[in-house]
């Protein structure tokens, strides 16, 4: 980038290269205090990453220069910031109080939201308590969600992460792959009469979802007959007809808009199986926790601000450190599927190559975001954060308090995991080098192999314990610093148009594979073979 913003970072990052994190910490004792910030419940602790004082500047610097602040408020106040759409992005409107006034082409959202809301409280308490029934009466005891994308991997998380604050007697269950397997594991063990199914699908159109929704459709069918579709089928769409079509009544449908992209859709109607799982007041709280941190990020001063420094960090790490990949620690099995979850949400939303003008972007842009549970992944890949050869910023992600409702002894052995996370991060910022190793009595010859040069970068964030209000605002902190990163290198953080390509070309091959006769095929030499090969292995002719 030529912003002269950008190239004092540049020389400074040439400055500061060869300061390690030992260095930093020993030259400023307070260090581990001063680098913090707080907000909506959670802390972050920063110190550990490779900045200082004169980073922070100039990186709020070049925020500031890029306009953070304008294209903050463009998007609070409707928008329309998705550029290539034409659309705003306003989901924080979907979860703002009910007497917000949140507008976009002049209509205040916020009373449809909360309609919408109200419907899946009253739904979501019908099968709760038994009054919605299957169509041979017996009680919903199971729900399948079937969508994919944004439609699956929020409320799959949500689900999982909020187990210990569930109904005990309502199972929740996901399906997205079109592999039939993924249908079939799904509902094993499942009795038709007894199960309510979700089709997530914003055109009700998607080719997997609505793959595996008419699969379900036969399921339920082949045991309970096609009446039975109104009672074990509802909709979150907004294709009215299809849904009809479908066998779904109108009033079992709920919509969300366009102004919301699926991988923020969460705190919408897409999030029907997460109310249904926990109910709607503990629902209440998870947009509460949402609501919290975007108030936080709209106001905090961005020196203080969470979003706002972990967005920026990121740049820095990964257009000035050179890092390629970020990795998600959560220190709770429950946020097992947080990191597929962000990794839809930094990696659909920033894996651009234009800016919203159409031009080159000319940097590195969204990072690829991996991750696995601690202390699982301590036993694999921490080997090489600790001692490979590429730079891998972490974020490790803990709570101070076991699940609500624990057993007496669960504390102890949270103590446990929370200590293992401290000692991760204490370990990749230090190291052991050779001269501690060797004063240890490590043999000469293993000195290479048994030394850890340390300055390997993380954050870690903590909060209180894992209640839906603690989710809700760590999912807002990561939409917000991917925002700040998007508006960094001024790109549209809202489409998607890398995913259309490979859908529309699936639409071709899908009719040539199930072609009775051998097709006339016109892609290149190695689809083409593949195509034929498959359809030979099948039993059909080449």
């Amino acid at each position: 980038m030529a912003r002269p913003e950008w190239q004092a970072l540049v020389q400074h990052a040439r400055e500061q290269a060869t300061r390690s994190l030992r260095e930093r910490f020993a030259a400023d004792p307070g260090r581990g205090e001063r680098l913090v910030a707080e907000g909506a419940g959670w802390y972050l602790d920063y110190s550990k990453q490779r900045v200082d004082g004169e980073t922070l500047r100039l990186l709020l610097a070049l925020a500031d220069a890029c306009g953070l602040r304008e294209r903050r408020e463009a998007m609070f106040a409707g928008a329309h910031v998705n550029a290539t759409e034409d659309r705003a992005a306003l989901h924080v409107a979907l979860r703002a109080p009910a007497d917000a006034v949140i507008e976009t082409g002049g209509m205040n959202v916020v009373p449809e939201v909360q309609a919408v809301l109200a419907r899946m409280a009253a739904f979501s308490e019908r099968v709760r308590d038994g009054r919605w029934a299957g169509a041979t009466g017996q009680r919903i005891r199971h729900v399948v969600n079937i969508g994919i994308g944004g439609s699956d991997l929020g409320p799959r998380m949500a689900c999982e992460a909020l187990r210990a604050h569930a109904q005990g007697d309502l199972d929740v269950r996901f399906v997205s792959n079109v592999d039939p397997a993924d249908f079939r594991e799904a509902t094993r063990g499942l009795e038709p009469a007894e199960t309510l199914f979700i089709v997530c699908s914003k055109t009700f159109t998607t080719q997997e979802t609505m793959a595996n929704a008419r699969l379900a459709r036969e399921w339920c069918v082949a045991a309970l007959g096609a009446d039975a579709v109104a009672k074990h089928f509802v909709a979150v769409s907004t294709n009215e007809d299809a849904v009809r079509a479908f066998g779904i009544a109108p009033a079992q449908m709920f919509g969300f808009w366009d102004w919301v992209g699926g991988r923020y859709s969460m705190a919408s109607a897409v999030g029907l199986s997460t109310m249904l799982s926990i109910g709607p007041a503990r629902f209440g709280e998870l947009l509460a926790g949402f609501h919290a941190m975007d108030l936080h990020f709209r106001e905090a001063p961005h020196e203080r601000n969470l979003p706002v420094l972990l967005g920026l960090i990121g740049v820095w790490n990964g257009n000035f450190l050179g890092a390629s990949t970020q990795a998600v620690l959560p220190y709770a099995q429950r946020l097992a599927r947080f990191p597929a979850y962000l990794q839809q949400l930094v990696m659909e939303s920033n894996g651009k190559q234009a800016t919203v003008d159409g031009l080159p972007v000319g940097v590195t842009t969204a990072p690829i975001v991996w991750g696995e549970p601690g202390s699982n992944g301590q036993h694999s890949f921490h080997q090489l954060l600790h001692q490979g050869t590429r730079l891998v910023p972490c974020d490790f992600i803990g709570f101070c308090q076991a699940d609500p409702g624990a057993a007496p002894g669960d504390q102890a052995q949270h103590d446990l995991l929370m200590a293992n996370l401290f000692a991760q991060g204490e370990a990749l910022a230090f190291g052991r080098s050779a001269e501690q190793q060797r004063q240890a009595g490590v043999p000469e010859a293993l000195l290479p192999h048994r030394s850890f040069p340390g300055n390997r970068p993380s954050s870690t964030l903590l909060a209180g314990q894992l209640t839906p209000h603690a989710l809700g605002a760590l999912v807002a902190l990561y939409e917000h610093a991917t925002f700040v990163q998007g508006t960094i290198w001024n790109i549209d953080s809202f489409d998607q148009w890398g995913v259309e390509l490979g859908k529309q070309l699936a639409g071709t091959v899908a009719s040539e594979v199930a072609a009775a006769d051998a097709p006339a095929l016109a892609h290149d030499s190695s689809t083409n073979a593949l195509i034929r090969r498959y359809r030979r292995c099948r039993g059909g002719p080449g």
